[in-house]
């Protein structure tokens, strides 16, 4: 039936223009913007998805900056720590030299002096960002940011003791602390076969311009616990290092690994969308002289009067 209030055949081809332009919209929107759900409305499930996942890559790569701080944190310290070393062996090698009858003990403790002031001078100029693990008060537990975990929502740490590594324990005022620390230990004892690690005396407070042959003994004792304390904080500092570049290509990987995850949920595939596209703009081209043809099916009723 043709009816003059009422083309279907119009209506039809009109809607299906109508469907065929919304597809051509939603295909360009892939195209410019690259992505297959670009908000919530297009794919709920994909969206909210992508979006943790994109939240948590973005921890990650703070971690991975934390880790790259920690590992230049723990360059600083370790070059002090050799450098400490140096001036401990000079320090051994002038204690064996002054341990011979008719020694300069003067002139070795002139030397010793300068030591002294150098090993100070490293220990308490070796900051990285505001931290100096070797010169500070009193040492806890040091937290290095080494993880985050997106399911418990917690950050990981790895932990130094800080009392391995601090060379000098400083009050509030930046006053050595007797008794504490690497370099500034509690007094030995003057027997040097009763000498006892715990209690090695102090490397700051060496003097030997008139010891005996008994206190030089003590005096190397000390200073050889010193190497012995200095080379395992700097093996500490060395192995947390190695897991820290460890742990470093791990969240690379696993960054790689999410922004891989997210590209699925999200990106569009342009090859697929540059098709779709030609195909509909094909469609498009039909619908319009489908509604054409329609609308002129309206005018052949007016013949029919004339």
């Amino acid at each position: 039936m043709s009816s003059i209030n009422t083309n279907l055949s119009a209506m039809t081809a009109l809607q299906s223009l109508k469907t065929t332009q919304n597809s051509m919209n939603k295909t360009q929107g892939q195209i410019s913007t690259g992505l297959r759900v670009g908000e919530a409305s297009h794919n709920a499930s994909y969206w909210s998805i992508s979006t943790k996942m994109k939240s948590d890559n973005g921890a990650l790569g703070a971690v991975k900056d934390a880790i790259g701080q920690s590992k230049s944190m723990i360059d600083t310290f370790t070059s002090a720590l050799d450098k400490t070393l140096v001036y401990l062996n000079k320090m051994k090698d002038g204690l064996v030299s002054a341990s011979q009858p008719g020694a300069d003990k003067v002139a070795i403790q002139t030397e010793f002096d300068g030591h002294i002031e150098g090993l100070e001078s490293t220990a308490r100029s070796a900051t990285f960002n505001g931290q100096n693990w070797l010169a500070g008060e009193t040492p806890g537990t040091i937290s290095l940011v080494t993880s985050y975990n997106g399911s418990t929502k917690e950050v990981g740490f790895l932990e130094i003791t800080g009392s391995d590594l601090q060379l000098l324990e400083l009050d509030a005022d930046g006053v050595l602390v007797d008794d504490a620390g690497i370099l500034n230990g509690a007094a030995a004892d003057a027997d040097p076969d009763a000498f006892d690690p715990a209690s090695p005396g102090s490397v700051m407070k060496l003097d030997i311009e008139t010891a005996s042959a008994a206190e030089l003994a003590v005096a190397l004792k000390t200073i050889d616990t010193a190497i012995d304390k200095v080379t395992k904080a700097s093996s500490i500092l060395g192995a947390n290092k190695a897991l820290l570049e460890t742990q470093e290509e791990f969240i690379s990987v696993l960054s790689d690994s999410l922004t891989a995850g997210v590209s699925t949920f999200i990106d569009a595939d342009m090859n697929e969308a540059s098709t779709r596209y030609q195909a509909l703009q094909t469609q498009q081209q039909l619908g319009v002289q489908a509604l054409s043809m329609a609308n002129q099916n309206s005018q052949m009723i007016l013949k029919l009067f004339q």
